[in-house]
């Protein structure tokens, strides 16, 4: 078997090629689910049938023989050679790894097999200890999470003297910082010099918003029982942390109203709920369509290990999207209705453009709009599913289970597609939680199904053949119900 060069691989005239990497580790007793994307083809017979196989058990893609016209351009025997699939990875036990291999079925009855890649399963990292806690006998110490990038340095200050002022004293903060430029670091550190309860770790290249809190996550000690999550330019009310360890109770998250201001201080709305309802209590709702922002939010341990190391999937993937449903999925969430902190939206933040309504989605035709709907919002939110029932499945109540069960076989199902469009009705009776993300998600699936029905069994692209690629991510574009709920 030959080995793996830049994500391909070829045995036995068998061409098989990833367009994302894999997980590059896992840790020893962690189940999770990894996304393969890629092409595969054999340069002298007809592919059959395809198999994802993981420390010898077989799985089936969720796509396979879907066109891929920039590889047809390559090679002619490659258009019909695209696959996508979710691949369940049990808890390993010991050290070692965990090899992926494409197993082909060619014309003819014969298999062909390439190894596409391996994941090192590495000893779990335990978290630190820190000396800096509080006397014997306080409170269970929170750690807050921060993650910064080029803050702003006046929003910055604002946020750490809120930090500062608040009435629950028993926190230390730590800050993960995604390589800001030389100035702006400069100032997270003179910001927080010689206050021993805040933590400065820059990280040594960038990684993004979503693997920067993850990165903070790992931050936190061992001794710290409960962790609240910080942006770098909000303002908390000095009562935050004293109201969500009230709150909190035997649930898994707790989390707030929040009011939303622009950069100035102009309040644009004084509540999070205008055009929106609240959902915390069901899981389906709750994947679908994110209600829960990750700095309203203090969270228990239990979340936070179950949640790490984040998952990387098709979409655009949200640190407290994924946080919320792990600790939906293990228990309960409680809420504090009233606001504890002041949202800051600007145009410099991950999502201020949007928010603040100065980044207009770009355009896209149907079919396209249809594609991206189903790769970055319904095979995201698929995946996230799976991820769930490998690390929480020994917690979930069935109703919970079935719901993701349902959304998992939503494409396969047609009672199960039924369920998921049909859930946008839910609306007509002011049950709007989702905001009838639904019918984007139905609409993506509907995609996939007519792409491979475009494809069929030909050889080449027809008149109407379309790519199966996956599209870049489009937050604008795919994400407009969103945009409208938090525009001013």
């Amino acid at each position: 078997m030959s080995g793996v060069r830049n994500g391909a691989a070829e045995e036995e005239g068998l061409v098989v090629a990833l367009g994302r990497a894999l997980p590059p580790v896992l840790p020893v007793g962690h189940a999770t689910a990894v996304f393969c994307m890629g092409t595969c083809f054999h340069r002298q017979r007809a592919v059959t049938d395809l198999a994802i196989v993981a420390n010898g058990a077989r799985h089936r893609p969720d796509a396979w023989g879907m066109p891929r016209l920039d590889r047809f351009e390559e090679d002619p025997r490659a258009y019909r050679s695209g696959f996508w699939a979710t691949i369940p990875i049990p808890a390993q036990e010991r050290p070692g790894q965990v090899e992926l291999t494409v197993e082909a079925r060619l014309e003819g009855g014969s298999t062909a097999c390439a190894r596409i890649g391996t994941i090192a399963v590495v000893p779990r990292q335990e978290p630190a200890r820190d000396a800096r806690l509080p006397e014997a006998g306080a409170r269970a110490l929170i750690a807050i999470c921060m993650a910064t990038y080029n803050p702003d340095a006046e929003l910055f200050r604002i946020q750490i003297e809120s930090i500062r002022g608040q009435t629950d004293r028993d926190w230390i903060c730590l800050i993960s910082d995604d390589c800001s430029e030389a100035n702006p670091f400069e100032a997270i550190r003179n910001t927080v010099e010689g206050d021993p309860r805040f933590v400065v770790s820059r990280a040594d290249r960038r990684q993004g918003f979503y693997r920067n809190f993850e990165r903070a996550l790992n931050m936190a000690p061992a001794d710290a029982e409960l962790v609240a999550l910080s942006d770098q330019d909000d303002r908390w009310y000095p009562d935050k942390l004293e109201a969500l360890r009230a709150a909190i109770g035997p649930a898994q998250l707790a989390y707030s109203d929040l009011r939303r201001v622009d950069e100035h201080g102009e309040v644009r709305a004084e509540t999070l709920w205008k055009g929106r309802r609240r959902n915390d209590t069901n899981l389906a709702s709750l994947l679908i369509s994110n209600s829960i922002p990750g700095a309203a939010c203090l969270f228990r341990r239990q979340t936070i290990e179950r949640s790490l190391p984040f998952p990387d999937g098709p979409g655009w993937d949200f640190h407290d999207h994924w946080l919320a449903v792990v600790a939906l999925a293990l228990g309960d969430i409680a809420y504090v209705d009233r606001p504890l902190y002041d949202y800051v939206q600007h145009p410099r933040a991950v999502l201020g453009r949007v928010a603040s309504g100065q980044e207009p989605p770009r355009p896209l035709d149907s079919f396209d709009r249809w594609r991206a709907a189903y790769f970055s919002l319904y095979l995201q939110r698929e995946f996230l599913a799976r991820v769930l029932l490998a690390r929480c499945d020994a917690e979930l109540t069935s109703r919970k289970r079935r719901a993701l069960r349902l959304f998992i076989d939503a494409t396969r199902s047609p009672l199960a597609f039924a369920w998921l469009a049909g859930r946008s009705a839910r609306a007509l009776v002011g049950r709007n939680d989702t905001l009838r993300v639904e019918e984007v998600l139905a609409k993506g699936i509907v995609w996939r199904h007519l792409i491979a029905l475009s494809a069929g069994r030909r050889e080449q692209p027809g008149r109407f053949t379309r790519d199966a690629r996956m599209p870049p991510v489009n937050p604008g574009a795919v994400e407009q119900r969103q945009r409208r709920w938090l525009a001013p």
